[in-house]
């Protein structure tokens, strides 16, 4: 008898699988690399917010005249975030001379890392001697329910 050259079914089945292993790491590392950029654009969108309000206000001692849309317009980015909620921007009821930058429409793990992020230059952040996060939020919401708070100025 002559002896038979190529592949059983049992060599293409272990290739297979081993593709799919290699396929779902993948598709993983894709996801979590994802999720770290909504992150990281959150995070340069709220410092640009700061950045230009307290420009806008130098002259100012409060932020009482804070309005979302014209503040918005003015700085020249939308109010949407990546997550699909979005920004708003208000003064503080309590404190004219600070304001809130609120992160609208988060999971409960997104609202969980704002949360817990040290926000540089926030009020909370600056007052603990940078040992608090300077953010607040109740994460306990559904999926995309969820709103972190940050609260700036003096």
């Amino acid at each position: 008898m002559r002896q038979e050259s190529g592949r059983s079914m049992i060599e293409m089945m272990g290739v297979l699988a081993i593709m799919g292993v290699i396929t779902v790491g993948a598709i993983a590392a894709i996801s979590s690399a994802m999720n770290m950029q909504k992150r990281n654009t959150v995070n340069d969108e709220v410092l640009q917010m700061v950045t230009q309000i307290r420009q806008m206000f130098t002259e100012y001692d409060d932020y009482s005249n804070i309005n979302n849309a014209t503040i918005f317009g003015a700085i020249g980015m939308s109010n949407k975030n990546p997550y699909g909620g979005t920004y708003e921007i208000t003064v503080n009821p309590s404190n004219s001379r600070q304001f809130i930058i609120s992160i609208n429409g988060l999971s409960q793990s997104d609202c969980e890392y704002f949360v817990t992020k040290g926000w540089d230059g926030s009020v909370g952040y600056e007052l603990s001697g940078r040992t608090q996060s300077g953010a607040t939020g109740t994460c306990n919401n559904s999926n995309g329910e969820n709103v972190v708070q940050i609260t700036y100025g003096e």
